[in-house]
């Protein structure tokens, strides 16, 4: 935390080796959670970039009093996530994850297995169309618990929600996670026998 507090006082004052090592730090998890949300490389790539845009025109806004700069990044992250699905509803209803189908394949771990590899994308894609399934209050309660392993407090300071609430979407939201994915693997074990 004091090492950010540091870079940003860097970024201020012009210093653009600092920025570098801000985005460097958290590049990985702002594109991590951006994928999450969209379930698309191609977009999350994008957003990931457009939220550091404005993380760059905005960080003079950056108040240390109101939490650590990781939990602004998320809130910042968040809020263009939010402003994102609602400009895109539409076109979200009609597109699927086998658009990305290619470039999901084209990224693997050499060190594993052809069937590994295989069984380890299919059970992210299969989460992954589960978490599509969800509201969009309880995805981004599960997804920065569960996937971006922020504590309840920092979840409730990025979505500006008591933490009671944060607890609330997230239990929900397993748990409709988990019925959705029992719903997924009935229908695929009944399409197997038939």
């Amino acid at each position: 935390m004091e090492h950010d507090r540091e870079l940003v006082k860097r970024c201020l004052e012009g210093d653009n080796s600092a920025w570098e090592e801000l985005l460097r730090i958290h590049a990985r998890k702002v594109y991590n959670l951006c994928y999450r949300f969209t379930g698309r490389i191609s977009e999350a790539e994008d957003l990931t970039q457009e939220v550091f845009i404005k993380i760059f025109h905005t960080l003079r806004t950056y108040d240390e009093a109101q939490g650590g700069f990781p939990t602004w990044l998320w809130r910042v992250a968040r809020n263009h996530l939010v402003d994102h699905y609602r400009r895109t509803r539409k076109e979200r209803l009609t597109s699927s994850l086998e658009d990305e189908l290619g470039e999901v394949e084209g990224r693997h771990n050499p060190a594993a297995d052809p069937v590994s590899r295989v069984e380890a994308r299919e059970r992210r894609e299969r989460v992954q169309a589960a978490l599509e399934k969800l509201s969009p209050e309880m995805r981004e309660a599960v997804i920065l618990r569960d996937l971006q392993d922020l504590d309840y407090q920092e979840i409730a300071q990025v979505l500006g929600v008591p933490e009671g609430t944060v607890k609330s979407r997230i239990n929900r939201g397993r748990l409709e996670l988990a019925r959705v994915l029992k719903r997924m693997q009935e229908m695929e074990d009944q399409g197997k026998g038939a």
